[in-house]
């Protein structure tokens, strides 16, 4: 990390002169975590910024994509043509993953004479579909645009929970020792199983049900082999998703394309992993080891492995998000979701920070920190995408809970389009006796009706 007069220690001892006292503190230097002491920072609050690793985006693992969003370029103008970010995404495939072959669906974002160089890094790239980021790279640079309008960025610095006197905030305690650092706000953006919103009694733990396990790969590759191998020029990037590659475990698989490295992963929900028995990182190798991860892998270099659990159960899982003294963001809050084609979370993670921090920002001006005065903040996210687009895609979220998504459906797909392709010298039969026999042994014609009365619900 750059050296910095508002970057300190968390070791009081080490550093003395490090402020113990502030306006808020924000609980962890994520997406959500940064956009929230920005936000705050923007409105001449003192802000403490605490990491428990050594740097923002240590601990953070992340496939490696974001969707467009305003937000940062609001907090940092100019965001869009300063960020790290890695590629711009201008193609997505999604596989069906079947026995001996794979149907795909590919969308390609016309290269034409209006749109921009994708290179060039102009804001008019938002049209794209998204931007591929390397977190511990992205997160570092993103709390620098924090400290330099003035948040003190604390990394080494574990939250233990809060610090409270006749029931009012007074700040966090910190790395397992006497020490706390002293603020009438907290804002929790402390990740999926939130210590801090579970010790205000905001949720009361999570059940298996409701988590996903995301495990990534990171594979070294030269700039040129990668725009060879996924059709890309200059900083196209490329996502590819995966269904039927997960041994019957409900999830998929992922590759994203990054400038000189390749992440493959996999999301699987972690009530199906455990039940089925199977390893993570077993069955993140059967997929690096099958078409068509294979073939866009050959020669490369595994460099690294993470593994991070992520909030899968849309509203089901949103936690109340203020108390006295306290507001919960990003992962924290529960708010990601994935509706079987997309996840999003990076987006609303940053929508949510700021939001935070505005209505943190007039309570403090206010000198009113109470749950009710801090509600706003929900109200504000109602009115917001946030939390429409997890009402959406609520019931998108029970359809995947279904077996036969991940099993039965990619394999009927693979033996339909099989047989439709086949050239075996024997007569052509019309497609709706193929589908026939591609159903027949697998699905009933009512469990059928079932799935798609359920999926219409959750996606038309």
């Amino acid at each position: 990390m750059p050296a910095s007069d508002n970057t300190a220690s968390c070791l009081w001892g080490a550093n003395r002169s490090t402020p113990t006292s502030f306006d808020a503190i924000v609980v962890g230097a994520g997406p959500a975590g940064t956009s929230a002491a920005l936000g705050l920072a923007r409105k001449g609050a003192r802000v403490a910024l605490l990491e428990r690793g050594e740097y923002p985006g240590a601990k953070n693992m992340f496939g490696g994509m974001m969707a467009y969003s305003p937000v940062p370029e609001f907090l940092v103008p100019g965001f869009w043509e300063r960020a790290p970010w890695e590629r711009a995404v201008t193609k997505r495939t999604l596989s069906v993953i079947s026995p001996g072959s794979s149907t795909s669906l590919i969308f390609q974002a016309d290269s034409d004479s209006e749109r921009p160089s994708v290179g060039a890094g102009s804001t008019s790239d938002r049209s794209l579909t998204g931007f591929t980021l390397y977190r511990p790279l992205f997160d570092r640079w993103y709390a620098d645009q924090a400290v330099a309008r003035g948040v003190t960025l604390l990394p080494g610095c574990r939250a233990d929970g809060l610090v409270k006197t006749h029931g009012e905030v007074r700040g966090v305690r910190v790395n397992g020792g006497d020490d706390f650092i002293e603020a009438p706000l907290v804002i929790a953006a402390d990740g999926t199983l939130s210590l801090l919103a579970k010790q205000a009694g905001l949720h009361d733990g999570f059940k298996v049900q409701h988590l996903a396990l995301g495990v990534r790969a990171l594979f070294l590759l030269s700039e040129d082999e990668i725009n060879t191998r996924f059709g890309l020029t200059g900083r196209e990037g490329a996502t590819q998703e995966f269904l039927g590659c997960t041994d019957g475990v409900r999830g998929g698989g992922f590759i994203y394309t990054q400038s000189d490295a390749v992440s493959v992963g996999l999301v699987v929900h972690l009530d199906s992993l455990k039940e089925k028995g199977i390893a993570p990182y077993d069955l993140l190798e059967r997929i690096i080891a099958t078409p068509p991860a294979a073939t866009f892998l050959r020669g490369a270099k595994l460099v690294e492995y993470s593994a991070h659990l992520l909030p899968e159960a849309g509203l089901h899982m949103v936690p109340r998000l203020s108390d006295d003294g306290l507001l919960v963001v990003g992962d924290a809050a529960g708010l990601c979701y994935t509706n079987g084609l997309i996840q999003e979370g990076m987006n609303l993670a940053m929508t949510s920070g700021l939001a935070a921090a505005e209505v943190a920002a007039d309570a403090l001006a206010d000198g009113n920190v109470s749950a009710g005065r801090l509600a706003e903040y929900h109200r504000q996210l109602k009115r917001s995408f946030v939390l429409r687009d997890l009402r959406t895609f609520g019931r998108a979220i029970g359809f995947m809970k279904g077996d036969r998504l991940f099993t039965t459906y990619p394999r009927i797909a693979g033996k339909l389009l099989e047989d439709l392709y086949r050239s075996d010298g024997k007569p052509k039969v019309k497609i709706a006796r193929l589908a026939r026999q591609a159903v027949k042994g697998e699905v009933s014609l009512r469990q059928m009706a079932g799935d798609a009365w359920r999926g219409g619900r959750g996606y038309l």
